[in-house]
């Protein structure tokens, strides 16, 4: 297509630039018409608007592919990292339809790591800024590939570590209900009417560990029995939260499933980290913040195991492609590994072939539960509701009123053409993309 020749390249641009950025955006055939409604007789009047995707410049509607992972679309992800950061923000410090007397509810900032599978090339700390060699006798860089692989490939645990990742969340979900029960026994009371005194809230968000096993980051805070709107009672402490969490993991156990004669039982691992989240106006901004924490579980919202273990950040159709990918060898027999338990008829729940590029995983990386704070979809439709504002300030002289859509609209596609990659390159960033907080 020769756009500047056949007078489509302004058009092109206008199109491409709506895309803020996407690189692999979804391409749609159909149109769009739109009506206005008497409303006094509620009959359907005359065309406002029409829209053809045979007309526009790339000759289908592209829309933003929305997905979360840097490896797949830059833009994209950072638009899901930023809300990220205003969801767990809101529920910090209040915002986004959260009152600002959260920030006085007693929250911690917890991690919980995956138990070991074997001894691993890492880079152990002695004291204070310092690093001791590895048990391998190296002082390994930070970047080192080895770092999170086995120092025995034979004797490591792929298959505890697979299914171990396959059954996280169930182990998530399990620990919330011990910690609800443990800060109820804290306070003196029955699960049943510690509800109606407070409420344990939480966001968390899934990272891979080098070694390929997830890993959680949760913000974790104790409120009133109406959730961020009301306050918890004055027993509530974040030294009583940070006791019942560690409590509640030491206790938390899901039995997995027995093969071959093995009996796999799954907990969190040792490590466990319980910091108590600050404002910055504690010690000169030296604590804790609100917003280190904000930005640090959001980097983390847009990453999978392709990251940090060199995996895949797609699902595999057949296991030979494995030969033709350039992976490590630890990511390639977790993949393998996750590929071959697959294939039981016992583990079919656990859909490990469909997941096998996640290493087993197959939860949801970003969580929070209920009354938290805002919600990423309240996110999205305040951005929308502003381009709309935007799209009305811009045309003052445009309709308004009751109207009435008709779409129709098919899947044609994915991704930009050679020409139309080369102009988007070329493009500043869309408004309203840039200028937010960053981790």
């Amino acid at each position: 297509m020769n756009l500047a020749s056949d007078g489509a390249l302004p058009g092109t641009l206008r199109q491409l630039s709506g895309l803020g950025g996407c690189t692999h955006p979804i391409r749609l055939d159909g149109h769009r018409t739109e009506y206005a409604i008497d409303t006094t007789t509620g009959e359907i009047g005359r065309v406002l608007q029409h829209l053809d995707s045979a007309a526009l410049p790339a000759g289908q509607l592209l829309v933003r592919c929305n997905n979360r992972r840097t490896t797949r679309c830059p833009a994209c992800a950072e638009v899901y990292r930023r809300d990220t950061f205003h969801l767990i923000t809101s529920g910090l410090r209040g915002g986004k339809g959260t009152p600002e007397d959260v920030a006085a509810h007693p929250r911690v900032f917890a991690t919980f790591t995956a138990p070991s599978f074997g001894p691993v090339h890492n880079r152990p700390t002695g004291p204070p800024g310092t690093v001791r060699p590895c048990r391998c006798g190296v002082l390994h860089d930070q970047d080192d590939d080895a770092l999170g692989t086995p120092l025995d490939p034979h004797t490591y645990d792929y298959e505890a570590a697979v299914l171990w990742n396959a059954h996280a969340g169930q182990l998530w979900r399990r620990f919330s209900t011990y910690l609800r029960r443990e800060v109820a026994k804290r306070v003196g009371l029955s699960q049943r009417r510690f509800r109606e005194h407070a409420r344990v809230s939480f966001a968390k968000v899934a990272e891979y560990q080098k070694r390929g096993a997830v890993h959680f980051h949760a913000v974790i805070r104790i409120d009133g029995p109406g959730g961020a709107d009301t306050a918890p009672p004055a027993c509530a402490t974040a030294e009583l939260l940070t006791d019942a969490i560690r409590t509640a993991t030491n206790k938390v156990r899901v039995d997995g499933p027995v093969i071959s004669g093995r009996a796999h039982t799954f907990t969190f691992g040792r490590q466990l980290d319980v910091r108590t989240i600050r404002s910055a106006d504690f010690n000169d901004g030296q604590e804790l913040t609100e917003r280190a924490v904000a930005a640090y579980i959001a980097k983390y919202a847009t990453k999978g195991a392709e990251t940090a273990t060199g995996a895949l950040d797609r699902p595999l159709k057949f296991v030979a492609e494995l030969a033709q990918l350039d992976l490590s060898d630890h990511a390639r027999r977790l993949i393998r590994t996750a590929w071959t338990l697959g294939a039981r008829k016992e583990l079919e729940h656990l859909r490990l072939r469909a997941w096998a590029h996640m290493l087993g995983f197959r939860g949801h990386f970003s969580t929070k539960s209920r009354r938290y704070s805002t919600t990423l979809g309240a996110l999205r439709d305040a951005r929308a509701e502003w381009r709309r504002a935007q799209a009305m300030a811009n045309n003052p002289e445009g309709e308004q009123g009751t109207t009435y859509v008709l779409a129709h609209w098919v899947f044609a596609g994915t991704g930009l053409t050679d020409a139309e990659a080369w102009l988007a390159a070329s493009l500043e960033p869309a408004p309203g993309t840039e200028g937010e907080p960053t981790a």
